[in-house]
């Protein structure tokens, strides 16, 4: 991808970064708890991610579409520690019909069964997680790892493992330095949206 392109797909992503914080009330009636240009930040830089990593791929606009959605649920995450459903339910509408797109657009069909095949994975592995004694897991976040694994089943077997491994991780660092810098305790609430956004992410970006 030229550098022209990749500078508008960030410009893209900075825009909807923008207008994210706003789409998050809508659905939270409360304001998001970032400074005003986080989110902007955050949207140029998966949306240039996104377009570095896949360039020409069909699949690009999906996972563009997808990074416009979850900008928004991790925000209302943030704010509320909820993920609304009809958010999740925009997500999983646009992965479903997109991918079925851009399989009929680069003539393969097959790859939508790995799509089906890595969301319920991922839909398996966290009911069992959410099902474990003490677990905070909220179906909220069941249902948005299910919708995830659709693009990362898609991207094959190394993107969906690091989506299945990769949020845990982040999430289970960014709570041990909170405990250690004192700002949370051991029982205190803290959002999974975005550590699954942020690892979808990074499992994306892999080839």
């Amino acid at each position: 991808m030229s550098t022209g392109l990749l500078a508008g797909v960030a410009l893209l992503g900075a825009l909807t970064g923008l207008v994210a914080p706003r789409a998050a009330c809508h659905f939270t009636a409360r304001a998001t708890p970032v400074a005003p240009h986080g989110p902007v930040a955050a949207g140029a830089v998966v949306f240039a991610g996104l377009a570095a990593a896949r360039g020409a791929d069909p699949v690009l606009p999906v996972l563009l579409l997808l990074a416009a959605v979850g900008l928004v649920l991790a925000l209302a995450d943030l704010a509320c520690l909820r993920l609304p459903d009809p958010l999740v339910g925009t997500a999983a509408l646009v992965a479903a019909v997109g991918l079925t797109g851009a399989a009929l657009t680069s003539g393969s069909p097959g790859r939508l069964l790995g799509a089906v095949a890595g969301a319920a994975l991922c839909f398996a592995c966290h009911v069992l997680l959410a099902l474990l004694p003490g677990s905070r897991l909220g179906f909220g976040d069941v249902k948005l790892a299910a919708v995830l694994g659709l693009p990362l089943g898609w991207l094959g077997g190394s993107s969906l493992a690091l989506g299945l491994l990769l949020p845990h991780l982040l999430h289970g660092v960014l709570v041990l330095v909170l405990l250690v810098a004192g700002r949370v305790r051991r029982d205190t609430p803290l959002p999974l949206g975005p550590a699954l956004l942020t690892g979808a992410w990074l499992a994306a970006l892999t080839p």
